[in-house]
């Protein structure tokens, strides 16, 4: 699996960083995802797999 962030779309609500701190942060410029760990594994799959269905502008993708 691979985390794909699209700053672009990214409003910067923080709810992945909410979900799973170890695999996301916020810029401090702008608030805007910054992705930690591109390639989780393990139990952070499922946690990458909610910080996509909750991220409220679907700014992250995964590809599997």
């Amino acid at each position: 699996m691979k985390i794909i962030a699209d700053t672009g779309r990214c409003v910067g609500a923080g709810q992945c960083v909410l979900t799973e701190p170890t695999l996301f942060d916020q810029s401090e410029d702008d608030a805007t995802i910054i992705v930690l760990n591109e390639t989780p594994d393990g139990k952070l799959v499922e946690k990458a797999r909610e910080a996509a269905h909750v991220c409220p502008s679907q700014a992250l993708s995964l590809e599997e």
